[in-house]
Order: C-alpha cells, then structure tokens, then sequence
C-alpha cells in the first residue's frame, strides 16, 4: 500500500511545477496517482507483468530525469499515456526485431552451421585423400590421378604411357586397395 503524501491534493500542474524545482515527493505523488492505471494499460497492450512495469520503469526514470525539461500545455495524464504509449510500441518493435534476429539465428544455426562444419570436414577430407594419394609409388600415384582426376580411361592410360590395359587396371586397384586401407576407418 502506498504513502499517502501531503501533497497528495495537489493539482497535476502543481505537482509539475514541484517535480521541476526536484521535488521527490511530487514525483512520488505522480508516481502513486499514476502507476496502476498506466500498468493497466501497458498490460493490456503486451499482456506480460514484466514487460509492462519496465515500461513504467522507463517511464518515470525517463519523467524524473527530464524532470527539468517537461512544460506541458496539456495535461499530465495525456503527456503520460502517450509517452506510455511510445514506450509500449518502443518494446514491441524491439521485441519483433528480437523475434526475427531469434528465428534468421535459428535457422542459421540449423542449417548454416551444418552447412559450414559440413564443408570444412569436406575440406579437411579432401586434404587427407590427397595425402594419402601423394604417399602411394610415384608410378601408381600418376596412373591413379589420370583415372580419377583427369577422368582418363584405362585404354587411354595405357596407349599414354605405353603400358597394357591390365598393368593400368592392377595400378588403379592396387592403390585404391592401399587407400580404403588408410582412410578406411574415417568412414567407419
């Protein structure tokens, strides 16, 4: 329950005119006279209790912080409902761009990050083939790159470097024999 102040009585304009000198007690008058119909209303607005006493605690800090500044023609209860008002479309403009930022991060999470991490193991497997197969004899490791790199045919290998068919196809076995051997247990 709240003080009863003995300014309580005053008009709003009364209580402005204090509240510019820095009167405390004629923002605390405001305050009580004007908390919980503004709290109402700002609840109605967000429905969440939390969201809507921020936006009072904004509010008042904001009214006693520019307690100075504040010369109204109307009056008070106008000047804060609609500064209520700003406040309340304040929060739910940020809590929309929250609710984008939240949901483009989800997605990146489900699908960037999958993506990303799918190409760097795609990278890094790449890199560990590639090792391997400049490991393998300088012989088989050339016949083994036109096969599979320059997408030669075993015929066209063996009429390059003047070598039968089946010397070409024992060559590209061999090493894919010698490289599921040391990349095998990566795929299982």
């Amino acid at each position: 329950m709240r003080a009863i102040l003995p300014n309580v009585s005053l008009s709003d304009s009364e209580l402005l005119e204090l509240l510019s000198q820095g009167d405390k007690s004629a923002f605390t008058t405001i305050y009580n006279r004007y908390f919980e119909v503004l709290y109402i209303h700002s609840f109605k607005i967000l429905g969440d209790e939390d969201e809507a006493k921020d936006v009072l605690q904004d509010l008042f800090s904001s009214v006693w912080a520019r307690r100075e500044q504040i010369h109204l023609t109307g009056n008070l209860s106008a000047y804060l409902y609609s500064a209520v008002r700003n406040k309340i479309f304040d929060t739910l403009s940020h809590k929309k761009v929250s609710v984008k930022y939240s949901d483009s991060l989800k997605v990146f999470a489900e699908k960037g990050y999958v993506n990303t991490d799918h190409r760097v193991r795609e990278r890094e497997l790449t890199a560990l083939i590639e090792k391997e197969v400049a490991a393998l004899p300088s012989r088989m490791r050339h016949i083994f790159e036109l096969s599979r790199k320059e997408n030669y045919s075993h015929r066209e290998i063996a009429q390059h470097l003047n070598l039968s068919e089946q010397t070409v196809r024992t060559q590209v076995k061999n090493a894919l024999r010698v490289l599921r051997v040391k990349l095998g247990a990566l795929f299982f």
